[in-house]
């Protein structure tokens, strides 16, 4: 089976600042992660590898530097990576991601494709299902187990909002998967040896025969028309003063009065 995950690089968020002027994310500023559902969707696609044989190739969209998450990859023990990076491709929302990505999973070939189920930084689970319909293929969202594959079909169990749907599909076919399915392995040693020589292949928008007219932040449909750091009000705290009776009575008084005990 060839098995495609597609990643994103994201904000470190223990530490994101927001420009004061303009509203917009300072990334120049914050460390990077990969995003934390991704971390699911490339162990399942290393054990998919380890029942049916096959390779895993990891994609991601971004600039330069997100080659050294695709390392980490490599460390947990897939086979290749690829950096899709581009000047056209800067801005490009998540429409405009799922094309660019549609396109560099065609140049890949691919049977099954997986996504974690979201990025902590959108939170739209756009990407993965938008890639699908580019590509005209089945997805299947928020999949917590996967029941039963092979190289022509995959049946899963689906999160929804009152239970579990049992889903079979014919490949090819896409994924999107939640924290619930596995336990990520750590890099291995002869992984990290692997890694620290590994140099991701960098595709252009060109060389994935990608249309500019698609891309970039001009031919984007949506726009974030404003966004800001959240503020904490401050709290009203009372001290209780006295002996350890009086405090208690007086506590007690006070949570009588809010409404909590009748």
């Amino acid at each position: 089976m060839k098995i495609v995950v597609c990643i994103k690089q994201v904000p470190d968020t223990t530490d994101i600042k927001v420009d004061p002027d303009t509203g917009a994310l300072k990334r120049e500023t914050a460390g990077t992660v990969m995003n934390p559902f991704d971390m699911y969707a490339v162990e399942e696609g290393l054990r998919l590898r380890e029942k049916l044989g096959g390779t895993v190739t990891v994609l991601t969209m971004g600039p330069p530097m997100a080659k050294e998450m695709l390392k980490v990859t490599i460390g947990m023990g897939v086979d290749e990576a690829v950096l899709i990076s581009d000047k056209k491709l800067a801005g490009s929302d998540t429409w405009a991601t799922a094309y660019a990505l549609s396109k560099a999973c065609e140049k890949a070939g691919f049977d099954l494709l997986i996504f974690g189920k979201q990025a902590v930084d959108g939170d739209t689970a756009h990407v993965g299902p938008s890639t699908a319909t580019y590509l005209k293929i089945p997805s299947l969202t928020w999949v917590k187990k996967i029941r039963e594959s092979s190289d022509t079909e995959i049946t899963v169990e689906k999160m929804m909002e009152d239970g579990v749907d049992v889903v079979k599909t014919k490949l090819p076919a896409a994924i999107t998967v939640v924290k619930e399915i596995n336990e990520p392995r750590l890099e291995s040693l002869k992984g990290k040896m692997r890694a620290k020589k590994y140099e991701p292949a960098v595709w252009s928008l060109e060389d994935i025969g990608g249309d500019e007219s698609m891309v970039g932040l001009k031919n984007s449909p949506t726009r974030v028309a404003k966004s800001w750091s959240a503020t904490r009000q401050p709290g009203k705290a009372e001290m209780l003063s006295g002996e350890n009776e009086q405090i208690a009575d007086t506590l007690f008084a006070k949570i009588k009065e809010l409404g909590f005990i009748k």
